[in-house]
Protein backbone atom coordinates (compact mmCIF):
# COMPACT_ATOMS: atom_id res chain seq x y z
CA UNK A 1 0.00 0.00 0.00
CA UNK A 2 2.77 2.71 0.69
CA UNK A 3 4.41 1.70 -2.74
CA UNK A 4 1.13 2.28 -4.24
CA UNK A 5 0.50 5.38 -2.70
CA UNK A 6 4.09 6.88 -3.32
CA UNK A 7 3.57 5.92 -7.14
CA UNK A 8 -0.20 7.82 -7.45
CA UNK A 9 1.85 10.69 -5.37
CA UNK A 10 4.81 11.02 -8.21
CA UNK A 11 2.21 10.33 -11.45
CA UNK A 12 -1.09 12.47 -10.34
CA UNK A 13 0.67 15.44 -10.89
CA UNK A 14 1.71 14.77 -13.95
CA UNK A 15 -1.13 13.29 -15.51
CA UNK A 16 -3.52 16.23 -14.09
CA UNK A 17 -1.63 18.86 -15.86
CA UNK A 18 -1.59 17.18 -19.25
CA UNK A 19 -5.41 16.26 -18.59
CA UNK A 20 -5.55 20.64 -18.18
CA UNK A 21 -3.65 20.67 -21.67
CA UNK A 22 -6.85 18.60 -22.99
CA UNK A 23 -9.46 20.03 -20.99
CA UNK A 24 -8.03 23.63 -22.21
CA UNK A 25 -8.50 22.35 -25.92
CA UNK A 26 -12.07 20.66 -25.31
CA UNK A 27 -13.24 24.07 -24.09
CA UNK A 28 -11.90 26.06 -27.65
CA UNK A 29 -9.87 28.05 -25.83
CA UNK A 30 -6.66 29.18 -27.76
CA UNK A 31 -2.93 27.39 -27.31
CA UNK A 32 -0.33 28.00 -29.59
CA UNK A 33 1.79 24.88 -29.38
CA UNK A 34 4.34 25.74 -31.60
CA UNK A 35 5.14 28.90 -29.78
CA UNK A 36 4.81 27.23 -26.12
CA UNK A 37 7.36 24.33 -27.60
CA UNK A 38 9.90 26.98 -28.79
CA UNK A 39 10.03 28.83 -25.61
CA UNK A 40 10.50 25.88 -23.44
CA UNK A 41 12.94 24.12 -25.76
CA UNK A 42 14.61 27.37 -26.30
CA UNK A 43 14.62 28.99 -22.89
CA UNK A 44 13.26 27.14 -20.08
CA UNK A 45 14.34 23.27 -20.96
CA UNK A 46 17.84 24.50 -21.44
CA UNK A 47 17.89 26.75 -18.30
CA UNK A 48 16.87 23.63 -16.30
CA UNK A 49 19.02 21.28 -17.62
CA UNK A 50 21.64 23.70 -16.99
CA UNK A 51 20.89 24.76 -13.00
CA UNK A 52 19.66 20.76 -12.96
CA UNK A 53 23.27 19.75 -13.84
CA UNK A 54 25.63 21.89 -12.03
CA UNK A 55 23.50 21.31 -8.63
CA UNK A 56 23.19 17.61 -9.04
CA UNK A 57 26.09 15.81 -6.90
CA UNK A 58 27.08 12.73 -9.50
CA UNK A 59 30.28 11.97 -9.51
CA UNK A 60 32.66 11.61 -12.33
CA UNK A 61 32.45 7.67 -12.75
CA UNK A 62 28.27 7.29 -12.03
CA UNK A 63 28.11 9.99 -15.03
CA UNK A 64 30.18 8.34 -17.31
CA UNK A 65 28.48 5.08 -16.50
CA UNK A 66 25.06 6.58 -17.19
CA UNK A 67 26.36 7.62 -20.14
CA UNK A 68 27.44 4.29 -21.85
CA UNK A 69 24.71 2.74 -20.12
CA UNK A 70 22.07 5.54 -21.93
CA UNK A 71 23.97 4.91 -25.42
CA UNK A 72 24.16 0.80 -25.07
CA UNK A 73 20.64 1.12 -24.33
CA UNK A 74 19.43 2.93 -27.41
CA UNK A 75 21.96 1.06 -29.39
CA UNK A 76 19.95 -2.20 -28.49
CA UNK A 77 16.69 -1.18 -28.80
CA UNK A 78 16.95 0.85 -32.31
CA UNK A 79 18.30 -2.93 -33.13
CA UNK A 80 15.64 -4.81 -31.98
CA UNK A 81 12.64 -2.71 -33.28
CA UNK A 82 14.68 -2.57 -36.61
CA UNK A 83 14.46 -6.34 -37.01
CA UNK A 84 10.66 -6.54 -35.54
CA UNK A 85 9.61 -3.66 -38.05
CA UNK A 86 11.07 -5.65 -40.44
CA UNK A 87 9.37 -9.07 -39.78
CA UNK A 88 6.30 -7.40 -39.34
CA UNK A 89 6.72 -5.88 -42.61
CA UNK A 90 5.99 -2.44 -41.21
CA UNK A 91 7.63 0.80 -42.89
CA UNK A 92 10.60 1.42 -41.51
CA UNK A 93 10.58 5.48 -41.91
CA UNK A 94 7.09 5.47 -40.52
CA UNK A 95 7.55 3.21 -37.37
CA UNK A 96 10.89 3.03 -36.12
CA UNK A 97 11.92 6.32 -35.01
CA UNK A 98 8.89 6.54 -32.65
CA UNK A 99 9.53 2.98 -31.36
CA UNK A 100 13.12 4.11 -30.46
CA UNK A 101 12.39 7.86 -29.38
CA UNK A 102 10.35 8.53 -25.54
CA UNK A 103 9.13 11.06 -24.62
CA UNK A 104 12.16 11.88 -22.27
CA UNK A 105 11.02 15.50 -22.09
CA UNK A 106 7.35 16.02 -21.02
CA UNK A 107 6.99 12.91 -19.09
CA UNK A 108 10.72 11.98 -18.30
CA UNK A 109 11.80 14.79 -16.71
CA UNK A 110 8.77 15.53 -13.87
CA UNK A 111 8.71 11.89 -13.37
CA UNK A 112 12.45 11.61 -12.34
CA UNK A 113 12.05 14.48 -10.72
CA UNK A 114 8.80 13.65 -8.54
CA UNK A 115 9.96 10.03 -7.88
CA UNK A 116 14.01 10.72 -7.06
CA UNK A 117 14.42 14.51 -6.48
CA UNK A 118 17.10 16.69 -7.63
CA UNK A 119 19.52 13.59 -8.04
CA UNK A 120 17.10 11.74 -10.71
CA UNK A 121 16.86 15.10 -12.37
CA UNK A 122 20.36 15.19 -12.88
CA UNK A 123 20.36 11.64 -14.07
CA UNK A 124 17.39 12.28 -16.47
CA UNK A 125 18.65 14.87 -18.06
CA UNK A 126 21.67 13.23 -19.57
CA UNK A 127 19.36 10.62 -21.09
CA UNK A 128 17.22 12.87 -22.22
CA UNK A 129 20.36 15.37 -23.46
CA UNK A 130 21.99 12.14 -25.41
CA UNK A 131 18.53 11.02 -26.82
CA UNK A 132 18.13 14.76 -28.01
CA UNK A 133 21.29 14.22 -29.79
CA UNK A 134 20.40 10.90 -31.20
CA UNK A 135 17.04 11.82 -32.41
CA UNK A 136 18.23 15.27 -33.98
CA UNK A 137 20.57 12.94 -36.15
CA UNK A 138 19.99 9.67 -36.57
CA UNK A 139 15.87 10.56 -35.86
CA UNK A 140 15.69 12.92 -38.57
CA UNK A 141 17.92 11.24 -40.94
CA UNK A 142 15.32 8.10 -40.41
CA UNK A 143 12.07 10.02 -41.08
CA UNK A 144 13.60 12.32 -43.50
CA UNK A 145 17.04 10.85 -45.19
CA UNK A 146 18.38 14.30 -44.56
CA UNK A 147 19.35 15.23 -41.06
CA UNK A 148 22.62 17.07 -40.42
CA UNK A 149 24.99 16.84 -37.50
CA UNK A 150 25.30 20.52 -37.77
CA UNK A 151 21.29 20.79 -36.72
CA UNK A 152 22.45 19.54 -33.12
CA UNK A 153 25.26 21.89 -32.39
CA UNK A 154 22.47 24.66 -32.63
CA UNK A 155 20.68 23.49 -30.34
CA UNK A 156 20.51 25.34 -27.06
CA UNK A 157 19.62 22.42 -24.92
CA UNK A 158 22.86 20.40 -26.01
CA UNK A 159 24.66 23.24 -24.84
CA UNK A 160 23.12 23.76 -21.79
CA UNK A 161 23.96 20.32 -21.70
CA UNK A 162 27.43 20.43 -22.40
CA UNK A 163 28.34 23.42 -20.67
CA UNK A 164 26.37 22.21 -17.22
CA UNK A 165 28.17 18.89 -17.25
CA UNK A 166 31.52 21.32 -17.32
CA UNK A 167 30.11 22.92 -13.92
CA UNK A 168 29.15 19.86 -12.70
CA UNK A 169 32.29 17.79 -13.35
CA UNK A 170 34.89 20.97 -12.23
CA UNK A 171 32.42 21.84 -8.98
CA UNK A 172 31.61 25.58 -10.79
CA UNK A 173 28.86 27.51 -9.54
CA UNK A 174 27.21 30.64 -10.83
CA UNK A 175 26.16 33.77 -8.53
CA UNK A 176 23.30 33.50 -6.50
CA UNK A 177 20.94 35.64 -8.58
CA UNK A 178 22.57 34.17 -11.79
CA UNK A 179 21.23 30.44 -10.48
CA UNK A 180 18.21 31.74 -8.82
CA UNK A 181 17.60 33.67 -12.04
CA UNK A 182 18.43 30.33 -14.22
CA UNK A 183 16.35 28.15 -11.61
CA UNK A 184 12.77 30.22 -12.08
CA UNK A 185 12.94 30.16 -15.77
CA UNK A 186 13.78 26.44 -15.91
CA UNK A 187 10.84 25.61 -13.41
CA UNK A 188 8.72 26.50 -15.84
CA UNK A 189 9.67 23.92 -18.80
CA UNK A 190 7.77 21.21 -16.90
CA UNK A 191 4.33 22.25 -16.25
CA UNK A 192 4.30 23.87 -19.94
CA UNK A 193 5.90 20.43 -21.73
CA UNK A 194 2.97 19.01 -19.43
CA UNK A 195 0.31 20.88 -20.22
CA UNK A 196 1.57 21.54 -23.89
CA UNK A 197 1.35 17.44 -24.38
CA UNK A 198 -2.33 17.42 -23.14
CA UNK A 199 -3.40 20.11 -26.03
CA UNK A 200 -1.28 18.01 -28.55
CA UNK A 201 -2.70 14.83 -27.43
CA UNK A 202 -6.15 16.32 -27.92
CA UNK A 203 -5.62 17.50 -31.33
CA UNK A 204 -4.17 14.25 -32.69
CA UNK A 205 -6.77 12.29 -34.95
CA UNK A 206 -5.69 8.66 -34.38
CA UNK A 207 -5.85 5.72 -36.67
CA UNK A 208 -5.09 2.12 -36.49
CA UNK A 209 -5.90 1.55 -32.91
CA UNK A 210 -5.47 -2.06 -31.96
CA UNK A 211 -2.11 -1.72 -34.14
CA UNK A 212 -1.30 0.92 -31.90
CA UNK A 213 -1.93 -1.00 -28.47
CA UNK A 214 -0.19 -4.08 -29.92
CA UNK A 215 3.01 -1.76 -30.64
CA UNK A 216 2.76 0.05 -27.51
CA UNK A 217 3.13 -2.77 -25.51
CA UNK A 218 5.68 -4.36 -27.25
CA UNK A 219 7.74 -0.52 -27.07
CA UNK A 220 6.96 -0.79 -23.41
CA UNK A 221 8.44 -4.59 -22.88
CA UNK A 222 11.53 -4.30 -24.94
CA UNK A 223 12.16 -1.01 -23.73
CA UNK A 224 12.16 -1.78 -19.66
CA UNK A 225 13.90 -4.89 -20.17
CA UNK A 226 16.28 -3.64 -22.34
CA UNK A 227 17.35 -0.47 -20.12
CA UNK A 228 17.09 -2.64 -16.85
CA UNK A 229 19.35 -5.51 -18.51
CA UNK A 230 21.87 -2.92 -19.43
CA UNK A 231 21.90 -1.08 -15.95
CA UNK A 232 22.27 -4.16 -14.45
CA UNK A 233 25.32 -4.78 -16.80
CA UNK A 234 26.60 -1.71 -15.70
CA UNK A 235 26.26 -1.87 -12.40
CA UNK A 236 24.22 1.80 -11.87
CA UNK A 237 23.55 2.40 -8.72
CA UNK A 238 19.46 2.28 -7.55
CA UNK A 239 18.66 5.33 -8.70
CA UNK A 240 20.38 5.63 -11.71
CA UNK A 241 19.36 2.62 -12.61
CA UNK A 242 15.72 3.46 -11.94
CA UNK A 243 15.85 6.35 -14.15
CA UNK A 244 17.03 4.73 -17.23
CA UNK A 245 14.55 2.14 -17.36
CA UNK A 246 12.03 5.23 -16.66
CA UNK A 247 13.32 7.76 -19.22
CA UNK A 248 14.09 4.62 -22.44
CA UNK A 249 10.79 3.16 -21.72
CA UNK A 250 8.55 6.25 -21.77
CA UNK A 251 5.42 6.55 -24.82
CA UNK A 252 6.34 7.71 -28.13
CA UNK A 253 6.79 11.18 -28.46
CA UNK A 254 4.55 13.95 -29.74
CA UNK A 255 7.53 15.48 -31.77
CA UNK A 256 7.37 11.61 -33.41
CA UNK A 257 4.39 12.97 -34.97
CA UNK A 258 5.34 16.24 -36.11
CA UNK A 259 8.47 14.90 -37.48
CA UNK A 260 5.99 12.37 -39.08
CA UNK A 261 3.55 14.63 -40.66
CA UNK A 262 7.06 16.96 -42.16
CA UNK A 263 8.90 14.71 -43.62
CA UNK A 264 6.19 12.75 -45.23
CA UNK A 265 5.58 9.58 -43.09
CA UNK A 266 2.26 8.05 -42.48
CA UNK A 267 1.29 10.65 -39.36
CA UNK A 268 -2.08 8.87 -38.62
CA UNK A 269 -0.11 5.75 -37.83
CA UNK A 270 1.98 7.63 -35.80
CA UNK A 271 -0.77 9.78 -34.00
CA UNK A 272 -2.26 6.51 -33.25
CA UNK A 273 1.16 4.92 -31.62
CA UNK A 274 1.23 8.67 -29.61
CA UNK A 275 -2.29 8.61 -28.18
CA UNK A 276 -2.47 4.76 -27.55
CA UNK A 277 1.25 4.51 -25.81
CA UNK A 278 0.75 7.59 -23.91
CA UNK A 279 -2.93 7.06 -22.57
CA UNK A 280 -1.33 3.16 -21.81
CA UNK A 281 1.26 4.85 -19.97
CA UNK A 282 -1.56 5.95 -17.17
CA UNK A 283 -0.99 2.46 -16.28
CA UNK A 284 2.18 1.08 -17.48
CA UNK A 285 4.22 4.03 -15.81
CA UNK A 286 2.61 2.97 -12.24
CA UNK A 287 3.66 -0.03 -12.76
CA UNK A 288 7.20 0.76 -13.96
CA UNK A 289 7.73 2.48 -11.01
CA UNK A 290 6.33 0.19 -7.99
CA UNK A 291 9.16 -2.33 -10.01
CA UNK A 292 11.56 0.42 -9.62
CA UNK A 293 10.84 2.19 -6.33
Amino acid sequence: MAVLITVLQVVAPVFILALIGVIWVRLGYEYRVQFVTRLSMTIGVPALIFVSLMKTQIDRTTLFDTIWATCSAYLLVTIVFFVLVKVAKLDVQTYLAPLIFGNTGNLGLPLALFAFGEVGMGYAVVVFALMGIYSFTFGIWLVSGGGSPLKVIKEPMVGATLLGGLFMLQGWSTPIWLTNTLTLVGQMAIPLMLITLGVALARLTPENILRGVVLAVVKVVVCVGIAYGVGRFFELSPIALAVLVLQVSTPVAVTSYLLAEKYGADSGEVAGLVVVSTLLSVATIPLTLAFLL
